[in-house]
């Protein structure tokens, strides 16, 4: 089950790294479109929860500054970075650089939480971050800009952080209400940074070429971000942190390395985006570090 719903997740947020960027192609930039995502998130949990079950919505004031940490921290920043890495860089060289982040919980578990970590998820770790130096081909010569990579490493950390949190929360609140609380942090943020009266709504109402071989297809933008939302941000988020009720965090994150494979093979179909040979073997290698991890059990 844990692992199913991860897959899914990696599936729809592979597809959403490409959406987000015909949607930043349009001009509105990468702060507008995490304001969005958090805020339309927020408005769709808080629905979900108060037509179906209002009173997990209680909490407490201790609680409440573990949830400020969470959405801000593990949900507004990690969407901020991701959006101003693929702004700069190939979606697929943005997404390796964010997935050293289940290395970064392995190291957490190991040396700060003290927990015994398997031999065969170091092993896993290994061989799916190669595979996804493959899948870029990252040895080849790939032109990379020093302040997307900045940014990928900044969306890394702050990753890492979200699954760690989410993992520490998911035994005291269900996923939809943890996921809601997050994007109420995440979404105030946002709306003291960059209040919504001067959100850029004529750029939300224009319409905006898919790109790619889509190229001569084009839609409103403001159907674009609502995909963002629901199934770019919704669906996989609540798949996450409900696959953290079964799996430790360290496992959750290699499962989900295979985001970035998707996410190049749809780069591929959709952008032309470079795929081949090796960066077909770097994904079978990346599917036998999955695997590897499953058997760690």
């Amino acid at each position: 089950m844990g692992y199913a719903m991860v897959l899914v997740a990696a599936t729809l947020f592979a597809v959403n790294g490409t959406v987000s960027k015909v949607v930043l192609s349009s001009g509105l930039s990468s702060l507008r479109l995490t304001e969005a995502r958090c805020t339309g998130a927020l408005v769709g949990l808080a629905l979900i929860l108060l037509a179906t079950r209002p009173a997990s919505l209680r909490t407490t004031r201790g609680e409440l500054a573990f949830l400020a940490a969470f959405g801000v921290g593990g949900v507004a920043l990690v969407q901020l970075f991701y959006f101003l890495a693929i702004h700069r860089l190939e979606i697929g060289v943005s997404l390796v650089i964010q997935y050293v982040a289940p290395l970064l919980v392995a190291l957490w578990a190991r040396f700060v939480a003290k927990e015994h970590v398997r031999r065969r998820i170091w092993a896993a770790l290994v061989l799916a971050l190669g595979g996804l130096t493959l899948v870029v081909d990252l040895w080849g010569g790939v032109s990379l800009d020093g302040l997307g990579v900045a940014f990928s490493l900044a969306s890394a950390v702050t990753f890492a952080a979200y699954l760690l949190l989410a993992e520490h929360a998911v035994g005291r609140r269900d996923p939809i209400s943890l996921l809601c609380y997050g994007f109420v942090f995440a979404s105030i943020f946002w709306a003291i940074a960059q209040p919504w009266w001067s959100f850029p709504t004529g750029t939300a109402g224009s319409s905006v070429s898919l790109l790619g071989n889509l190229a001569g297809r084009h839609l409103p933008v403001w159907s674009l971000i609502a995909w963002v939302i629901v199934l770019g941000t919704i669906v996989p988020f609540f798949l996450i942190v409900g696959a953290l009720r079964h799996l430790p965090a360290t496992r959750v994150g290699i499962v989900a390395m295979l985001e970035p494979v998707l996410g190049t093979v749809v780069a591929y179909g959709w952008l032309d985006e470079r795929l081949g040979a090796e960066q077909l073997v770097g994904g079978g290698i990346v599917l036998a570090g999955i695997v590897l991890a499953q058997t760690a059990r």
